[in-house]
């Protein structure tokens, strides 16, 4: 009986091989195992600006249409304004600890952090037009030893200009000579600063933002503001009586700044529109400035004097300025910074650009 037993069950085993074996010579032919579709990443980037969009900010919206499109869907930047996520003294630190990937800087806040670029702060080293001053003010800061200057200290690439206009002068103070400056609190910064003292000028640093009240509280008589928008978008007309037309003074030196870690993460679609927004980015802000002209001239008209500031009283000040341009220079050398040969390269563009 368990030799009856053991015959059926090998011939059970049999058939079962039979039947596995037919199943392999017969299957259908197999289909490879679905590949592992790694999840999208979203690239976010965080920009910071103080007060609220302008002509000065037109730039960094451009450039943030171009380099989203560039990025197909994968690439976003968020513009916070009104110095919503760090005030605009401490950008440099934002993007050097990564609180932020980029932001607005401009060298007249911070003089000490990037010495070379208050270059673009001298007084009068600019021309009067926008164009120009705009080319001028690339050239310097694509310039080595400025780029190497924010990047070493600061983790910062020069993205793009952030262009700021002729500087102009609103306030509670009738300026419609040079020697009218004397005895004037007057919100400016760098090289302008030290002109103005000239004159007898008493100088002072506020920021943006709080330029609507320290000329409100009469704790600066003027601002020094870029021409016409800025002192439009900070609604300083509101609380003046008088503003010049014709000092056409430099103003800040400005960048959009972004974290070179973050930049350097980009994939290199998204890198190589970097050409077509600093050009094109400059091309919006003029436009931009334009409009902002458009906008509040017959503001100021109705409600401000409009003082004009003769071409012989400027011609006073410009005379001063070159001294104060050499003297830079040879203090920054003096800390080996080589501020001559950033003071000539400057000047080099400022021929090469007002000839155009």
């Amino acid at each position: 009986m368990f030799r009856s037993t053991r015959v059926k069950v090998i011939g059970a085993l049999a058939v079962v091989a039979a039947i596995a074996v037919a199943a392999y010579l017969f299957r259908e032919p197999s289909q490879p195992a679905p590949e592992t579709v790694a999840p999208r990443v979203k690239i976010k980037w965080h920009y910071s600006v103080w007060g609220p969009p302008r002509a000065f900010t037109s730039g960094i919206e451009y450039a943030k249409k171009v380099m989203e499109e560039a990025g197909g869907g994968d690439f976003e930047i968020t513009i916070h304004y009104a110095g919503a996520l760090a005030p605009p003294k401490e950008h440099l630190e934002s993007i050097r600890i990564g609180l932020i990937e980029g932001a607005h800087v401009c060298v007249g806040y911070h003089p000490a952090k990037t010495p070379l670029a208050q270059v673009l702060e001298l007084p009068f080293l600019l021309t009067e037009n926008i164009e120009p001053n705009a080319r001028i003010m690339d050239a310097v800061f694509r310039h080595p030893l400025i780029e190497e200057e924010f990047a070493r200290g600061w983790n910062t690439k020069y993205l793009m200009l952030a262009l700021l206009s002729r500087y102009e002068f609103m306030g509670n103070r009738r300026i419609a000579t040079a020697a009218d400056f004397a005895g004037v609190r007057v919100r400016i910064s760098g090289g302008n600063s030290l002109l103005l003292k000239e004159f007898g000028g008493v100088p002072t640093m506020v920021t943006a933002p709080e330029a609507y009240t320290a000329l409100d509280r009469g704790t600066v008589d003027v601002v020094g503001f870029p021409w016409t928008d800025s002192f439009g978008a900070f609604r300083l007309h509101e609380v003046s009586k008088y503003v010049t037309d014709g000092v056409a003074m430099s103003g800040f030196g400005c960048i959009a700044g972004v974290s070179l870690d973050a930049w350097n993460a980009l994939p290199d679609k998204i890198q190589a529109v970097l050409p077509k927004i600093r050009e094109q980015g400059i091309q919006a802000m003029i436009r931009a400035y334009e409009e902002g002209d458009k906008k509040w001239l017959p503001i100021f008209r109705e409600r401000l004097e409009i003082v004009p500031f003769p071409k012989a009283e400027r011609e006073k000040m410009l005379a001063k300025a070159e001294a104060i341009w050499n003297e830079w220079a040879a203090e920054t050398d003096a800390k080996g910074l080589r501020g001559s040969e950033i003071l000539q390269f400057a000047l080099d563009q400022v021929a090469k650009y007002a000839a155009k």
